[in-house]
């Protein structure tokens, strides 16, 4: 079956647009021959008046306007080099800018929301803050979201591994389903990694790994994934592990040289996971994640 990506939805800041996750969405979008959406919010001023550097008195409804004036051009011009031969729409709006993500991505019904964890301005304010983690939650289509990686923007960005992450829930079968469609689209290897809990048990000399407990753990994981696999039609690498789910994810994509993980989330629980994993996995990656 064909994987249709007909719209990517870009938010950006100015002027610190995070290069990677740009160059990643240009990559999907060269790719897939999808529309760009360009996006910027201007978030409301929050104090009354603003003086220039030369003394000049602005009232609020003047600094924002010179504000949205400043912006527009800004975004007129923005990523034309690295968005070259994309169909690109620029779109400004302004409110609060999770919601207005939210809303442009279901009025768009836009395939893709690609983000940035990582930026200096006022737009992502933190690592995951506010405004990616409430995008996050609330957004119900696929959310790609980049890594910052300094060894990553020194190479051209590609898809020739791809880790995909299952707990064996019921969203299982679409995480694994959506993996290999993206997998067979660029050509690329897949690796099924699940994360089984603990095997440690606790006693007066401290912890200790039971091997026959441990093998019952491991050999039923298997089967389960096998069983998911047969069911999907896939026949990808396996890796069972056991631990920090963020740290094995970690380990696993360095192992298998992923360029990008794939997990899945419950859309009534948002991307971020009811038990906040989703949010750790998308935080601590050390490669760009699709949740799908």
């Amino acid at each position: 079956m064909e994987m249709l990506m007909n719209k990517i939805l870009l938010p950006v800041d100015f002027p610190n647009a995070p290069v990677g996750v740009v160059h990643q969405a240009a990559f999907l979008a060269r790719h897939f021959h999808s529309e760009i959406i360009l996006l910027h919010v201007v978030a409301p001023l929050s104090f009354p008046a603003g003086v220039l550097e030369s003394g000049d008195e602005l009232t609020a409804r003047d600094l924002h306007a010179r504000i949205v004036l400043r912006v527009q051009k800004d975004l007129d011009q923005a990523l034309r080099p690295e968005l070259e031969g994309i169909a690109v729409r620029r779109l400004l709006l302004k409110g609060d800018p999770p919601r207005e993500i939210v809303q442009t991505a279901r009025d768009e019904k836009v395939s893709l929301i690609v983000m940035s964890r990582h930026s200096h301005g006022a737009f992502y304010r933190f690592l995951l803050g506010s405004v990616a983690a409430k995008v996050l939650h609330e957004s119900v289509c696929p959310i790609w979201t980049d890594t910052y990686r300094e060894e990553a923007l020194e190479r051209e960005f590609a898809i020739r591994n791809i880790l995909c992450a299952v707990d064996m829930s019921s969203h299982s079968r679409n995480t694994l389903s959506r993996a290999a469609q993206i997998a067979a689209e660029f050509g690329a290897r897949l690796t099924l990694v699940h994360i089984t809990d603990g095997m440690e048990n606790y006693g007066p000399g401290g912890s200790y790994v039971d091997p026959a407990w441990k093998e019952k753990i491991v050999g039923f994981a298997a089967e389960e994934v096998a069983k998911l696999q047969q069911d999907v039609g896939t026949k990808a690498e396996v890796i069972i592990d056991s631990g920090n789910v963020p740290e094995v994810l970690n380990r696993a994509a360095e192992q298998t040289k992923a360029d990008v993980l794939v997990i899945g989330h419950i859309p009534s629980g948002g991307h971020l996971g009811a038990n906040g994993s989703g949010y750790a996995i998308i935080r601590e990656s050390r490669v760009p994640v699709l949740s799908v």
